[in-house]
This record gives C-alpha cells, structure tokens and sequence, in this order.
C-alpha cells in the first residue's frame, strides 16, 4: 500500500475500510479550499435505486491495487452526513461533517467561505 496522493484518478473504485470490508465506490473528491489539497472523498453507498453519497476523510487513507482503504471504519462512515447522488453540499453542512469524524473545522477565510469544494 501507498499513501493515497491522487484520489482523481480512483473515481469509481471501491473504497475499504481498515478491516477490508467495502464501504462503496469513490464518487467524487472535495478539497480543502485554503490548501487545494483532498480533504474529503464521496463513497457512492446503498441500494440500487436508495444510493446516496457519504463524506469520508482522506488523511491517512492509502491505495492498494484494487481499492482505496480509509483509515474509518464502515460503521462510523455509515453514520456519517450524506447528500443525494445528484445533490450539493450546503456551505452550512460542512461542520457537522467535520464534527461526525471529530475533525476541527476552521473556515478558510472571510466569514462565510467555504472551507470544502468539489473537484
């Protein structure tokens, strides 16, 4: 395994966790907007026809040949803040996604800014 520097590239691939059981597919990669650098992953989860998108945090998370593996473990993940396949992360969601994995959250600027945007 090797440290996970270009999640871009792992759209679509599973995402496991420390124990190797899957937790769903890579979906998309938010950034941190002060660093430019992935702070979050969405992991496609659910049903066929009930899927929805979980945040995962990235730090620590590592590749393997077949699969992203995060350092949280599914039943965290699965109680996680989600939004809709189609859906937009609310400016107002973000601490308490951050808060989920008791992660600090320090806005990136002005009052209001973003601190989370998808790339």
């Amino acid at each position: 395994m090797f440290p996970a520097e270009n999640l871009r590239d792992w759209r679509g691939e599973k995402v496991i966790d420390p124990e190797g059981d899957k937790i769903g597919d890579l979906e998309a990669v938010y950034v941190d907007t002060a660093t430019d650098e992935p702070s979050f992953v969405t992991v496609r989860v659910g049903f066929v026809g009930r899927h929805r998108l979980v945040f995962v945090p990235v730090d620590g998370a590592t590749v393997t040949p077949s699969a992203v593996r995060v350092r949280y473990d599914k039943k965290l993940i699965s109680e996680a803040p989600t939004i809709d396949t189609d859906g937009e992360l609310a400016a107002a969601d973000e601490p308490g996604i951050f808060a989920h994995y008791k992660l600090p959250y320090l806005t990136g600027g002005a009052s209001g800014a973003r601190r989370l945007a998808r790339r």
